[in-house]
């Protein structure tokens, strides 16, 4: 037999066992990222229908009391302004979906890699199906919240997990990047923008250089393969600085929008109500983040800071449009989510994916865990804020 054909043949197996490896695993990662957000992005899209469901059922027939006749003049009075809103604002639900992540975020990289994955997996599970229980069959606000607050604790363990998850695997599975370990698959393109150095071998440390050379030469060669120690940490923290603050910006303003903008960008007299209205824009929104967290083969963008300013951008525009009143349309609101959300998944996306190729292999699982923090910080800075611009407008 020609020791050619045989050659062939093995490569040939090869190249067929790593395309198999390489969709198992990214149906393996989409899927984990698809249930980690299931429980907390439900929560939110339906934060508007759980607080008009509950104040609803907490509206028992009294006898009409002086209180009564007040709360009911102004309930009247507040739907019949400038706004329709609830008593609570949806940035209520958003607290409490993302403060428990948020603390979930900035403690556990610490010390979570002493607990097995498939624990950690487990509490997830556990924590989003008591989430769907408890808001199901809820008979108050507290209730709801309660069961908000347990699809938080689900998806911040669950996505500090999955990307730290990712170190043990090639991040292309979980960026939905093509490897260059299988050139038939590419474009046949260079991409000399995606590696510092322009080689995939090469990363930029988070650690400056001068205080690597220091600690190169105070440690051991033990201590370079071993477990961070908690100085090195907090070392990785401030390089990483550069990827979270600019992430964080992108989400507060978001969240900002969603959670104490949209509810009051009300169209009357269209074919969807307000609560069907607000939906729809979550929807968009959401639809917006999956389309670019899977835009990596298509377009790397390395300036997270240029995102931060557009999503801001977007920011003011709609907070000048709840106050003036001058978007002639829903359907204008619905394209501008649509791009807030293409703003928002590029950011993060990015952020990810340059992390996981400018970090070296003992510093990766850290940094992919303790990066996951910006986001969380934004969203609770922008739940913080929506609140009281919600009474603010609602009081006009």
């Amino acid at each position: 037999m020609d020791r050619n054909s045989i050659n062939s043949d093995l490569l040939l197996t090869t190249d067929n066992q790593g395309r198999v490896s390489y969709w198992r695993n990214v149906c393996g990662f989409w899927c984990l990222g698809l249930c980690n957000n299931f429980a907390y992005v439900v929560m939110l899209s339906a934060a508007h229908d759980i607080l008009k469901q509950q104040e609803t059922n907490n509206t028992l027939p009294s006898p009409p009391t002086a209180i009564h006749l007040f709360q009911s003049h102004h309930n009247s009075s507040n739907s019949s302004g400038h706004y329709d809103c609830n008593p609570t604002s949806t940035a209520a639900v958003l607290l409490a979906d993302i403060l428990p992540t948020l603390f979930i975020k900035l403690f556990a990289p610490f010390f979570i890699h002493a607990v097995p994955y498939g624990f950690r997996v487990l509490l997830c599970i556990g924590s989003a199906t008591a989430s769907f229980l408890v808001v199901s069959l809820s008979t108050s606000v507290g209730m709801s919240i309660l069961g908000v607050i347990f699809a938080s604790v689900s998806s911040g363990l669950g996505e500090l997990s999955f990307l730290a998850l990712t170190v043990y695997f090639d991040s292309y599975y979980f960026l939905l990047v093509f490897p260059p370990s299988f050139p038939q698959w590419s474009r046949g393109e260079a991409e000399p923008s995606v590696f510092v150095g322009g080689s995939p071998q090469e990363y930029r440390p988070l650690v400056d250089d001068e205080q690597e050379d220091q600690e190169t030469s105070e440690t051991t060669e033990s201590e370079k393969t071993g477990a961070l120690s908690f100085t090195e940490k907090l070392i990785i923290l401030k390089g990483l600085l550069w990827f979270i603050v600019p992430l964080a910006v992108v989400y507060f303003a978001e969240y900002f929008i969603n959670q104490g903008l949209l509810e009051l960008l009300f169209f009357p007299d269209i074919f969807l109500s307000h609560a069907e209205q607000y939906r729809w824009y979550q929807t968009l929104y959401q639809a917006g983040v999956f389309v670019s967290r899977s835009s990596l083969c298509c377009l790397k963008i390395r300036c997270i800071g240029v995102l931060s300013a557009l999503q801001c951008v977007n920011a003011v525009l709609l907070t000048l449009a709840v106050y003036y009143q001058f978007l002639p349309s829903v359907w204008m609101v619905f394209i501008i989510v649509l791009y807030e959300g293409l703003l928002g998944g590029a950011a993060y996306v990015n952020t990810f994916y340059y992390i996981s190729k400018e970090t070296g292999d003992r510093e990766r699982e850290f940094s992919m865990a303790a990066a996951s923090v910006g986001d969380s910080l934004g969203i609770a800075l922008s739940g913080a804020t929506a609140m009281p611009l919600h009474h603010h407008f609602c009081s006009l």
